[in-house]
């Protein structure tokens, strides 16, 4: 049975002596050919080469042996090599195996057409040497990589950086689209391309161009290229004469919030990498939450008018810091903000004077007696102020929005703490209505923590002011988990400890309202730092120290003996013994750490020798003898255990 003309056999591929590229002359040209595969093809080929050789080439990966070309009239033509030739264990046999070395020769007759000085060299990067070309431009500064071999973001990223040595830009071309393709258009507005194509025994090379507004990549032959000092460039590229593409900068979310305070009249860099269409930019002095204030570029809508530089504010979405790679500096973006008023803005530090407090009657409240955990609570009809009560019989119907909550109940809780006020939070849903009357509980969280944001260690947490009957709020533990309050975790509501933490809360809250204001300390945590030893440790290390003073108060030196021990102690005593003589053994004494623990081993000993019952002491002890009478176990564990870490630091080191 014939097979049609220019149908491979699958079955005839199977032979390693079959290959269907071969370079011309010597094992080690680059002179790329493929051999027709119709019979009238590669006789106009013989017509027209009489005197090639052909070759399995070293740059095609090959084992560098003559091949012949074998001539059918019933399956197609191919490169085979001689029955005497050992047997060779290339990879690559297809039509595609030399197109490096096609794309090679094209850059070559480029650069000799338009007279450009330049290297062209092919890369073995792990699967052949046809992994990649490169075309260096010295003169340009410029680099241009066809990559042909399988490519990930970071090895393309390592790749780029190792190419960019010792030239200004680095231009990329792939075979195949992919996430590296659509990175290349986002970064630089235009993404280059290559394939090729076998015509007769030739693979002919096409350069394709994508712009960021045109999705189609327009192919163009190589030889219809042109070499320049600015690259390679295409008939398309030149017609549409690609802009400098400045891609978006990178953007993230500043988590806690963000006050500022503007200062229009200080210049923003011409040339800041920051500058958009549609945005503007300005000077401020910015303070995110739980930071220090910094002076940086921020970035508003470009319709924007700047309110008044005297006040701060705060921003009302969620504010971004702006990063370019490779640029230095950074921005905040924001889209929207509001005017803190005078009391918000004095523990940010962006203030430029510090408010009076509020005149404001005393409202009288029945004196009833609270237990002692639980601060004074007036009725709920007293902690609203007669003014702001009116208003709200006013607007009665009117719903707020969330922003506008938020500095209203702000606003109830700062005028009720001079004078240790709390409220239900019932009453202030009753007051606000909506957002508050319909939350959840986590809604109800996150609106607590915006009402306490930005919090400073100087600035009194609200919503210990604020109550369920008789007690603090159940969600009173997560909203000071989210503002970053420490200690927190693990407490409940009703803990002891966090109801004595939000009283020295109200304290504070009430020094800070009251006026004039009062200097407070900063606030402490709600639980103290947890210890490092465990009970059993710690009561061992409490014992220790009580025998020590026991020892010290009934004998002197001279005549002390030490305290008792128990089997236990002198167990683990003996085990850390053995573990650092061990490790001395093994180092030697050419390191100062092997000479040192010695003395830290014979006192242990000592302290053994004399810690054992019935054990005698000397009426006389020398000096090291009274250190191992004041030893306690604990002491020398640790003291031990860390010659032991000492030691073992040393030869992970040399050894």
């Amino acid at each position: 049975m014939t097979m049609p003309l220019g149908v491979p056999l699958r079955g005839s591929m199977l032979d390693h002596r079959l290959v269907q590229t071969a370079v011309i002359g010597h094992k080690n040209s680059d002179h790329p050919v493929i051999l027709p595969m119709d019979v009238w093809e590669l006789d106009r080929w013989r017509k027209a080469h009489p005197n090639y050789t052909y070759w399995c080439g070293l740059q095609l990966g090959g084992c560098g042996s003559e091949l012949s070309d074998r001539r059918y009239t019933t399956k197609v033509c191919h490169f085979a090599h001689h029955p005497t030739a050992p047997a060779c264990h290339r990879k690559h046999n297809g039509e595609s195996s030399a197109d490096h070395l096609f794309i090679k020769r094209g850059l070559r007759n480029l650069l000799i057409k338009y007279e450009q000085r330049g290297s062209v060299k092919t890369h073995d990067l792990g699967s052949g040497p046809g992994g990649a070309v490169d075309l260096h431009l010295p003169a340009a500064g410029r680099k241009l990589r066809f990559q042909l071999s399988r490519l990930d973001y970071r090895g393309w990223r390592a790749a780029n950086l190792t190419l960019a040595d010792d030239v200004d830009e680095v231009d990329w071309l792939f075979s195949t689209d992919g996430p590296l393709t659509e990175e290349l258009l986002a970064r630089n507005g235009y993404s280059l391309r290559f394939r090729l194509e076998t015509v007769g025994g030739e693979r002919r090379v096409y350069i394709g161009a994508q712009t960021y507004d045109e999705p189609s990549v327009r192919w163009d032959f190589l030889e219809d290229c042109r070499i320049t000092q600015a690259g390679l460039l295409t008939p398309f590229t030149e017609a549409v004469r690609i802009p400098a593409w400045r891609p978006e900068p990178f953007a993230f979310p500043i988590d806690g919030g963000v006050v500022f305070a503007l200062d229009p009249e200080a210049p923003v860099p011409n040339d800041s990498p920051f500058a958009a269409e549609g945005r503007r930019l300005v000077m401020a002095d910015v303070k995110p939450f739980g930071s220090s204030i910094v002076r940086a570029v921020m970035s508003l809508p470009g319709d924007t008018e700047l309110p008044p530089a005297k006040y701060v504010y705060r921003a009302t979405d969620r504010a971004r810091l702006l990063v370019r790679e490779g640029a230095d500096g950074w921005a905040v973006h924001l889209d929207g903000f509001v005017r803190l008023d005078a009391h918000e803005a004095a523990p940010t530090g962006l203030a430029r004077t510090l408010p009076e407090a509020p005149e404001t009657k005393p409202v009288p409240a029945p004196r009833t007696k609270q237990p002692d955990h639980q601060p004074p609570i007036a009725p709920v009809k007293a902690q609203l102020p007669a003014a702001a009560d009116q208003r709200h019989q006013a607007k009665k119907g009117v719903t707020l929005t969330r922003d506008q909550a938020i500095v209203r109940a702000r606003e109830l809780l700062r005028g009720g703490a001079p004078r240790g006020r709390t409220l239900l939070w019932s009453a202030l849903a009753s007051y606000l209505g909506e957002p508050l009357v319909s939350m959840s509980e986590r809604d109800r969280i996150d609106f607590l923590v915006e009402v306490d944001s930005p919090l400073w260690d100087t600035k009194p947490v609200l919503s210990v002011l604020l109550r369920e009957d008789v007690g603090l709020l159940p969600c009173l533990p997560a909203v000071l988990e989210k503002l970053g309050v420490r200690g927190t975790g693990g407490l409940s509501a009703d803990s002891p400890t966090l109801r004595a933490w939000a009283a020295r809360e109200r304290e504070r809250a009430i020094a800070i309202y009251a006026k004039p204001p009062r200097a407070v300390e900063r606030r402490l945590p709600v639980t103290n730092p947890a210890r490092t030893l465990t009970k059993k440790q710690q009561r061992e290390v409490d014992a220790s120290i009580r025998r020590i003073q026991q020892h010290k108060n009934k004998h002197d030196l001279t005549g002390a003996k030490t305290q008792a021990s128990t089997a236990e102690e002198r167990r683990k005593v003996r085990e850390a013994i053995d573990r650092v003589e061990r490790k001395i053994s093994v180092l030697g004494n050419g390191f100062p750490a092997s000479k040192r623990a010695p003395r830290t081993v014979r006192r242990a000993r000592l302290w053994l020798k004399f810690a054992t019952p019935g054990s005698a002491i000397p009426s006389n002890p020398s000096k090291l003898e009274q250190q191992a009478l004041r030893a306690s176990a604990a002491g020398l564990l640790a003291e031990l255990g860390e010659k032991a870490r000492e030691l073992a630091a040393v030869k992970a080191k040399f050894w």
